[in-house]
């Protein structure tokens, strides 16, 4: 695996590293020893699965507080998305921006999210399917979430948006905290 630092401190890339022959190839997409030389957190306690239907369908841009706080893996593994991430970190030097990018089950790529990040995506074919690898449980308390058009993040979505939850699309304003 290639660790990739994003502009949003302790965010990467993870690109796969391709052992290919004949029958095609081998690659790994975990490894606890590979994420702690890297700085991630490698307790990775649940995973899950989202289906998507249709394209255009967004979901986030959601995050959990602490003690709940999530680190997470994600990957496509059907389909493809625009997958994006706002670091909510108080004191950051990178607190309220963003950074977007493509995963796709071609592209093979991981996003690793630390703690302290909302994240969403929209889908960008139908029949989409995305898997996360999460560091906490999750807890509905804990649970919050920004909207996804929101000016104080000004993100530039790929396309429109055509399926989205009333909780997603109705977030309040982002005042600066949650």
């Amino acid at each position: 695996m290639r660790f990739t630092e994003t502009k949003l401190r302790g965010a990467f890339t993870v690109d796969p590293v391709l052992f290919e022959d004949p029958r095609g190839f081998f690659t790994r997409t975990w490894s606890r020893a590979e994420f702690l030389k890297a700085g991630c957190n490698p307790d990775l306690v649940e995973c899950n699965v989202s289906f998507n239907k249709a394209a255009g369908t967004l979901r986030g841009m959601h995050l959990q507080l602490p003690p709940f706080a999530q680190a997470k893996l994600v990957r496509c593994t059907m389909g493809a998305i625009y997958d994006v991430i706002i670091d909510l970190r108080n004191g950051s030097e990178t607190f309220a921006q963003y950074v977007g990018l493509e995963l796709t089950a071609n592209n093979r790529k991981q996003l690793y999210i630390p703690e302290g990040f909302a994240h969403g995506f929209l889908t960008l074919a139908d029949d989409t399917e995305v898997l996360y690898q999460m560091g906490n449980v999750f807890d509905a308390g804990s649970a919050r979430g920004v909207r996804y058009n929101d000016p104080a993040f000004n993100i530039h979505w790929p396309r429109d948006v055509k399926v989205i939850i009333d909780r997603d699309a109705n977030y309040p304003d982002f005042t600066g905290t949650l």
